[in-house]
């Protein structure tokens, strides 16, 4: 009896103490509101904390509000039969025109959908920003391994310079924003992607360019050593690594950063274990030698995908606000 005693006593003190340590994260944001939230370092408690109600996740399909107009399904390139469309959320009584937030969905190239974003483009076209959703062509087969999907947010980005009178934005004020490979074709398109082959001496320079840029957690160098071997990075590219090494750093954004940039929001967390937060931190120092303003904000103990947690994307949301008033308004 005395052993039972002793060994639920025990039991008692550990889950007190286990709870204790689960609450740890949203008792230090609540003393430190102006700081990045706090995570759970490992998947085991971030899932226990979700099960548990300390976090809550977002609606991932809240519904259009009366005061939003939903444009969907517009067309902005077709290839090989396959159409490829962009949503639109235009705010009823907006100051025309109208900064162009374009957001482009995650899924490791080879996954997702426009209505991904739905957290993020509801809530900015509230603000009275025109937010926009983009389709790519995701990888399948041979035709849609890389460079398919770059050529189309490239695409893309000359369509959305080319209909700003349509549709009411102002193309000189045009946000990149994704999320994981969303993140890494928000930064292609605006830092300049081109194929090797492409002759830029003869290439016309847009009449407009990106003018701010948001990468949530995506990948940066596709040449790392983890990165050019990892199971999706190659079946993005099609060939390994030493097969078509020159492919692998055609497909960085980091080949096409310059002093001529856009400002760059970089939000990443530190327990990412699929996209590592070195590379942001990598950005973030070329960033700074470049002398391009930046933000950066490294969320310690999240994981990969963390903004699907309501603090995390409520946290996600301020910042590119203030990014976005700062350098889009």
């Amino acid at each position: 009896m005395k052993v039972l005693k002793k060994g639920l006593k025990g039991l008692l003190i550990l889950l007190v103490l286990g709870g204790l340590l689960l609450a740890t994260p949203r008792l230090w944001s609540a003393l430190n509101p102006d700081r990045p939230p706090l995570g759970y370092y490992f998947e085991a408690p971030t899932y226990l904390a979700l099960y548990a109600g300390l976090e809550k996740m977002i609606d991932r399909e809240p519904a259009v509000p009366a005061d939003i107009q939903e444009i969907k399904n517009i067309e902005y390139k077709n290839i090989y039969g396959k159409s490829l469309q962009i949503d639109m959320y235009v705010p009823k009584n907006m100051v025309k025109p109208a900064p162009l937030l374009v957001f482009i969905h995650g899924g490791a190239w080879a996954h997702g959908k426009r209505s991904d974003y739905l957290t993020y483009l509801i809530p900015f076209a509230q603000k009275g920003y025109i937010t926009a959703t983009v389709s790519y062509r995701l990888v399948q087969d041979s035709l849609t391994i890389y460079p398919a999907c770059a050529e189309d947010i490239r695409d893309a980005v000359q369509w959305f310079f080319s209909h700003g009178e349509t549709y009411d934005y102002d193309p000189d004020r045009i946000a990149l924003i994704g999320g994981s490979a969303g993140g890494h074709l928000s930064l292609l398109g605006a830092y300049g992607w081109h194929p090797a082959q492409e002759n830029q001496d003869s290439v016309v320079r847009p009449q407009h360019q990106i003018k701010a840029v948001v990468d949530i957690y995506g990948p940066y160098d596709l040449t790392t050593p983890y990165s050019r071997t990892h199971r999706l990075v190659t079946r993005l590219i099609g060939h390994s690594y030493e097969e078509k090494p020159e492919l692998y750093l055609e497909a960085s954004p980091m080949k096409y950063l310059d002093k001529n940039d856009p400002p760059t929001l970089i939000l990443h967390g530190t327990a990412d274990n699929l996209v590592p937060v070195s590379q942001s931190d990598t950005l973030k120092v070329h960033l700074d030698k470049l002398g391009i303003p930046n933000v950066y904000c490294r969320l310690p103990g999240w994981p990969h995908t963390m903004d699907l947690a309501q603090r995390v994307n409520d946290f996600s949301k301020q910042k590119m606000n203030d990014f976005f008033e700062e350098h889009l308004k």
